[in-house]
């Protein structure tokens, strides 16, 4: 049974409308910009694209804002003192699994392809599922992402 919106013990279903933003640490902010910016070719917010609440740290340099073309806002704190990655991944993240972005099947490959130029640490070689192919990447501070399609 669905909970009528005036439940005051849980959200209605469709309450939550969409993901407004994730937020991830970095240790270095020029190399995650360019990870983010221009390897995943990700738009970075800038001048009125900026969130106002987000201005004075974007322009501190502590703060870089990117949008997927879904509208999901990929927030980047710098955060200098940042333990190095745990060197086994599976280690690294105890309540976060990965991010997953979509990508059209005739541009997967392509995007494998440019990971390995970029030199980006892959986690292991493209797998193909049922649900469709990915590959599994980390970002400069050893997040993994996935890069994934449906299938053909």
């Amino acid at each position: 049974m669905l909970a009528s919106p005036q439940s005051p013990s849980v959200l209605a279903a469709g309450a939550l409308r969409r993901v407004h933003h994730i937020a991830l640490n970095v240790r270095d902010m020029q190399r995650s910009r360019h990870f983010y910016g221009t390897i995943l070719g990700l738009h970075e917010l800038t001048g009125v694209e900026v969130p106002a609440t987000l201005k004075d740290l974007v322009t501190q340099g502590k703060v870089a804002n990117f949008v997927t073309p879904d509208d999901t806002v990929i927030d980047l704190f710098w955060e200098p003192e940042l333990l190095p990655p745990n060197p086994d991944p599976r280690q690294q993240f105890t309540r976060a699994n990965h991010l997953a972005f979509d990508i059209a099947p005739e541009l997967f490959d392509h995007a494998v392809e440019v990971l390995r130029q970029n030199q980006v640490e892959i986690d292991h070689d493209p797998v193909s599922r049922p649900t469709g192919r990915g590959i599994y990447f980390y970002d400069p501070d050893g997040f993994l992402i996935e890069i994934r399609c449906n299938p053909l």
